[in-house]
């Protein structure tokens, strides 16, 4: 199988890189084909803008990345980044949590490389059904707070929801079976014990990634919303979720 990590780190000797060097190690040692794109160390631009499409300016920047796309003028390293999701058989994104969600720079690697018409589209199915359906992705973030800092009660609010938009809005969204994330919390001025105990639990999640049960989001057309009958609403129908479900986890099939 084929695998591409993708990380954000700009400290060649921080812990996610680390583990990006784990996970390359790791996944080879198991005969798998590993692409790595380490985005600080690639200097990759951040903003997209209408330089991205050769030229092409319209008739909206959304369709204009799309017609960039269909007609192969897409600025070479968003080409190059395209066609290692398309060859990946698992994407790991691996990144510490800044200010609650990922550094600029992969948020900028996820908006210019996911494209209208590669990605998305008005006639592109979607949540689970997307072009990268068949897939495997799986979020890997440290962060510097307290475990009990990310639950249900904790003053940061649960990590799954800290994670949702990613989980579903961005990996379930275009098709991908999305894993349960691999987190590790307090994760500066660690123990060797601490070290240890995070890099033994990422590499059995690293082993285990292509068996491991993704999580179960509701398909958009398997019935359980109301898209292909109110398709302005698109919501879950009555009655579908477990009863006192409130919140992201309506979205998922428990």
């Amino acid at each position: 199988m084929k695998a591409l990590i993708v990380s954000a780190h700009p400290d060649p000797n921080s812990l996610t890189a680390s583990l990006k060097d784990l996970a390359v190690s790791t996944l080879e040692a198991g005969g798998h084909e590993v692409a790595v794109s380490d985005l600080y160390a690639m200097k990759w631009q951040s903003a997209a803008d209408f330089t991205d499409f050769d030229g092409i300016t319209g008739p909206d920047f959304m369709h204009a990345s799309g017609t960039a796309y269909e007609t192969g003028r897409l600025a070479p390293d968003i080409q190059a980044e395209q066609q290692k999701l398309l060859d990946a058989d698992l994407v790991v994104l691996l990144f510490p949590l800044w200010w609650f969600t990922v550094p600029a720079i992969l948020k900028g690697w996820i908006d210019r490389v996911f494209t209208y018409n590669f990605a998305y589209g008005a006639s592109i199915p979607r949540y689970g059904d997307g072009p990268l359906a068949g897939k495997r992705a799986m979020l890997a973030t440290l962060t510097g707070g307290r475990a009990g800092h990310y639950t249900p009660r904790g003053v940061n609010g649960p990590i799954e929801d800290l994670l949702f938009p990613l989980n579903h809005g961005l990996l379930y969204f275009t098709g991908f079976d999305v894993l349960p994330p691999f987190v590790a919390h307090s994760a500066v001025h660690l123990t060797e014990d601490a070290y240890n105990d995070i890099t033994g639990r990422f590499r059995q999640r690293l082993t285990t990634a292509f068996t491991t049960a993704p999580l179960p989001y509701r398909p958009e057309t398997g019935g359980d919303y109301t898209a292909l009958t109110h398709p302005d609403a698109a919501e879950l129908a009555p009655g579908r979720e477990t009863p006192g479900t409130t919140g992201f986890n309506l979205h998922l099939a428990r």
